[in-house]
């Protein structure tokens, strides 16, 4: 089945707030993720509990998408820290059907290369280039049944395993080769 990410998602943006130091809720930022899209767990919390926050936190499957820079990343918040609001960088997608659209699968479709290339070309302005609400709606997304949700999610993990196990391989291969030449030398 084939939908618009508009009809199955509520879309807002996040908010601004001014982080302070000693803050009881999580301000999650773009910066609050390492190269593969994972949460760093060091991050602090550092905005005040108000009431004015409580109708942004983020829930559990709330999807987080990258809406200014280079990389429109998207990740599906797991409730690891909480409670989290999403910083004006980020354009939030709430599922209205988690049953049948599984949030990392939402967010997986997105990072996909097709769908970013898609946002690059919609992204407006050159020093910060970004996308709207409306870009990130108008996809569309291509609606398997969870299982084969599931195993594409699988398959997807895997190919990350296995990507980083070849680079890890690489740097001790090419550890040895360049130990190799210094022993020659010596």
């Amino acid at each position: 089945m084939k939908k618009r990410i508009n009809d199955i998602v509520k879309i807002q943006t996040g908010i601004y707030e001014k982080p302070e130091r000693n803050g009881e809720v999580y301000y999650v930022q773009a910066r609050h993720f390492d190269s593969n899209r994972a949460f760093i767990k060091t991050v602090k919390p550092d905005l005040p509990n108000e009431a004015k926050l409580h109708k942004h936190y983020l829930q559990l499957g709330d999807v987080l998408v990258a809406a200014k820079g280079y990389d429109h990343f998207a990740v599906a918040y797991s409730g690891i820290i909480k409670p989290a609001v999403a910083s004006s960088m980020f354009i939030v997608l709430r599922l209205y059907d988690a049953e049948n659209v599984l949030p990392e699968f939402l967010a997986w479709h997105i990072n996909h290369p097709n769908t970013q290339n898609i946002l690059s070309e919609s992204s407006k302005g050159t020093s910060l280039p970004s996308i709207t609400k409306s870009d990130v709606g108008d996809l569309e997304i291509f609606i398997p049944p969870v299982a084969t949700q599931m195993a594409i999610l699988e398959i997807d993990k895997l190919m990350k395993k296995e990507s980083n196990i070849i680079l890890k391989l690489n740097n001790l291969r090419e550890k040895k080769i360049q130990q190799l030449i210094l022993n020659t030398l010596n």
